[in-house]
């Protein structure tokens, strides 16, 4: 089953899509050949009405269903170029844009994710799999990570005990060990980081590309304990975050607590180091000897050099080793996600979401004609291998 997987992540800049061709060898195992990776970045009026209606700001109803209306029609474009690019497909998979994850305490009680899956059934005549989180969340889960999935089946084959980090707004990792799977967030990554860039202007991109601004400032360990004195690290997992805590007024808010005015490098370097901290902290906590890193802050040096100096003898590499881009990790997995929900399997991982068992994920658009669904898979995958038409072996 040829699949289209779709997700904008909490940096809220654009669509990762990735077609995957998942075969199940009948013996456990599930291939991934990975046909076509890419990204749209949002137009830039869509993206500033996006992030004006995040919270903590106020927003309407009309906003809201105009922003479903307008997020949609862009995964709609972002999955016909992904089909013309590379050929037709038998489901997509689209997560569409988070906008609202409602946490209280240790409790998420609601998700909410915009990007209207009909506009994408109607452009491309393909049956779509849609509003994902919503079902872990009803079983008691937070939703997330959901690609804590994905982790479990690539590294499920390796000796000790290894982390799957994810580096997008919000920081989240899977480790996988002789213990079993424990996945969270455990903070920001490029959330905070983008909001200085922003704040300041500092960079035409919104963010600051490949770390190169943040190389040339010094951390400020004043500001540094200020940051991490944040009630949520010391919260037991399972747990997730995202901008409805970190967001531009938090930070402004330690900036003011601070009192001192720091140049845009230093606060970059602090904001790196933060989430360097942060990290390193969950990893030294679960005796982890191996980091696969991937999203938008895995093509960081200067956030990789940080992490790989507060665990020193931790082997901190890219997905990439395994067959998995990492820019186009979380597109897989949704991808991942429409195969498991077509061949009717759970797709979530309990003891990393914390809901009351697995779950089959999300609710499907039908596309032209009928819909139809191959027969049900007779049992789970224990283990996935991707790999790339043409490479010499699989991962």
């Amino acid at each position: 089953m040829r699949v289209l997987g779709m997700i904008s992540g909490t940096s809220h800049d654009g669509i990762d899509v990735a077609v995957v061709d998942y075969d199940d060898d009948g013996a456990g195992a599930l291939v991934g050949t990975v046909l076509h990776t890419g990204s749209a970045a949002y137009e830039p009026g869509l993206r500033a009405r996006l992030l004006a209606a995040l919270p903590p700001a106020g927003t309407t109803l009309a906003e809201v269903c105009e922003l479903d209306t307008l997020i949609g029609q862009a995964f709609a474009a972002a999955a016909a170029d992904a089909i013309a690019a590379a050929g037709p497909v038998d489901l997509i998979c689209s997560h569409g844009q988070t906008v609202y994850h409602w946490v209280e305490g240790r409790k998420a009680l609601g998700t909410l994710q915009l990007g209207q899956p009909a506009w994408v059934a109607e452009a491309t005549g393909v049956p779509v799999v849609a509003d994902v989180r919503a079902r872990d969340v009803a079983a008691g889960g937070h939703g997330a990570p959901l690609v804590s999935f994905l982790d479990s089946l690539v590294l499920a084959d390796g000796e000790g005990t290894a982390a799957a980090l994810n580096l997008g707004g919000i920081a989240n990792i899977t480790v996988v060990g002789p213990l079993g799977v424990l996945a969270y967030d455990t903070g920001p990554a490029n959330a905070l980081l983008d909001v200085a860039v922003l704040d300041r202007d500092a960079h035409p991109a919104g963010y600051d590309a490949g770390g190169a601004i943040a190389a040339t400032g010094t951390v400020d360990t004043e500001l540094l304990a200020l940051l991490l004195r944040e009630d949520y690290y010391a919260q037991p997992a399972p747990k997730s975050t995202g901008k409805e805590l970190f967001h531009a007024g938090y930070l402004r808010a330690a900036l003011g607590e601070h009192g001192r005015e720091l140049s845009t490098p230093d606060l970059l370097a602090t904001l790196t180091a933060l989430t360097a901290r942060t990290v390193a902290d969950q990893l030294r906590a679960h005796g982890v000897t191996r980091v696969l890193a991937s999203g938008g802050g895995a093509a960081n040096p200067t956030m990789l050099r940080m992490l790989a100096e507060e665990v020193p003898g931790v082997e901190v590499l890219t997905t990439d080793v395994l067959g998995l881009p990492a820019d186009a990790k979380e597109a897989i997995a949704f991808a991942l996600f429409g195969w498991c929900t077509a061949h009717g399997l759970p797709a979530t991982v309990p003891s990393a979401t914390g809901a009351r068992g697995a779950r089959i994920l999300g609710s499907i658009t039908p596309g032209d004609g009928p819909l139809r669904l191959p027969t049900p898979a007779a049992q789970a995958p224990r283990t996935l291998r991707l790999r790339t038409p043409g490479g010499d072996d699989d991962r």
